[in-house]
């Protein structure tokens, strides 16, 4: 088969590493792809979103399967451009169509579907630039900490947690008056505050069968012990040693049947990954948000633990008959850490020569936000690289991460020193 991913970041070279191994993958592409892709694949300087480019890259090449990586092409349709063109509609997709994918494009979708479908999440409502004054009165019926969310997609950045009543109300304005967000924030989505630990929980589903991968628990916030701003993650680890067996049989029965017999339902139809953000709430499991592809950093950490042909597994969600395929997973730990930018997530420079690759042992280094540059490999995003290593246990394997980083360099570089800290 020749196979496409669509993305640029550490997701797409995870998913490429996986899918190289395959016996069943012939040739591989990567639109646009990054420098670790490039090792494995042949990468295409196409944007994602840009189904035209896109389509004459797959009848030029016989290209037979198209695994989309973010969430973008997702929520603007690429599933349906494929299945409404004569000579596309052959090709497999992986990743939901359109109309599925606005519950990762619109918060307050998702927040329908799971009331609509009872299953546990945090109370809500939403408000736009004319109900303003509404959503300061909702505001002041809850308890401090107050959830902002930025009803459309915000690279990850559009979810405010403010301990203040009037800094919530400045930033309500902020987002739906001022367009802090842009027009993902037109419409923001206020919740309750839920306390509890995070963790993300994987599932596959060809939109009848499903099966649940690996859970992970990834880390968000740039500084050490969870603190300053929110990035696109910096670090992850698999399993998430506290989400019991009896724990886990509750996310499957609440949480993973409900979503995918509701998907099926609402007439949502569905093949690829369904990434369900959950916080354990006491010993109980509460949805905060539904992405419809897999996440990034988690992605590094659950499919290295993936010791099913990935390949095999697409193809059964294609024909679905997913419930045919056994998913066999491999009993060690992994985590990851993310190397970032200096400044990062705010603004930092690009194009610094990063060296030390040659020097990694027993760790396998996921590019991201890295091109090569010549003979060269230089940054070129604000997450550059994650360092993923297995062990017997979650501290075994972060260890080795660490090791191997300190054999890494590029100048302001930046990564947490705590990952796995809380658990």
């Amino acid at each position: 088969m020749t196979i496409l991913i669509l993305g640029s970041g550490g997701r797409e070279h995870t998913f490429a590493w996986k899918t190289a191994q395959s016996p069943l993958c012939d040739k591989l592409f990567v639109a646009p792809g990054n420098s670790g892709t490039a090792q494995i694949a042949t990468n295409v300087n196409i944007s994602v979103t840009d189904f035209d480019a896109i389509k004459d890259l797959v009848l030029k090449h016989h290209i037979d399967m198209v695994v989309v990586g973010p969430e973008d092409p997702l929520v603007q349709g690429v599933h349906d451009f494929f299945l409404n063109d004569e000579r596309l509609k052959h090709v497999a997709v992986i990743g939901p169509q359109k109309a599925a994918a606005e519950l990762e494009g619109s918060k307050e979708f998702a927040k329908e579907f799971l009331f609509r479908h009872n299953i546990p999440t945090a109370a809500y409502q939403s408000f736009n630039p004319s109900n303003v004054e509404d959503g300061y009165k909702f505001l002041e019926t809850l308890n401090p900490p107050y959830v902002l969310k930025a009803d459309g997609l915000a690279a990850g950045k559009g979810v405010l947690i403010l301990d203040d009543l009037n800094e919530a109300k400045a930033e309500l304005k902020n987002m739906l008056v001022d367009a802090k967000f842009g027009d993902a924030s037109s419409k923001v989505v206020i919740e309750e505050f839920l306390d509890g630990i995070e963790l993300s929980c994987f599932v596959l589903t060809d939109g009848k069968h499903y099966k649940i991968l690996p859970t992970a628990k990834d880390y968000k916030r740039i500084g050490e012990g969870d603190t300053g701003l929110n990035t696109g993650g910096m670090g992850a680890v698999s399993p998430v040693p506290f989400a019991t067996k009896e724990f886990l049989t509750k996310i499957e029965e609440q949480i993973v049947k409900p979503t995918v017999t509701g998907l099926a339902k609402d007439n949502l139809p569905y093949k690829g990954f369904i990434f369900i953000g959950l916080i354990k709430v006491g010993d109980d499991p509460k949805v905060i948000e539904y992405n419809v592809r897999m996440g990034d950093p988690e992605t590094e950490v659950v499919l290295p633990r993936l010791k099913t042909d990935i390949v095999e597994v697409f193809k059964a969600i294609a024909e679905e008959r997913l419930n045919e395929i056994n998913i066999e997973i491999d009993e060690r730990a992994a985590t990851t850490v993310m190397l970032v930018s200096g400044g990062y997530p705010e603004s930092y420079e690009k194009g610094k020569e990063i060296s030390g690759l040659e020097h990694v042992e027993n760790s396998i280094v996921f590019h991201a936000g890295a091109i090569e540059k010549g003979e060269k490999i230089v940054t070129s995003g604000g997450r550059v690289m994650a360092i993923t290593s297995y062990g017997n246990t979650y501290k075994e394997a972060i260890k080795k991460s660490y090791q191997n980083i300190d054999k890494l360099h590029f100048d302001k570089m930046n990564y947490r020193k705590d990952i796995g800290f809380d658990l």
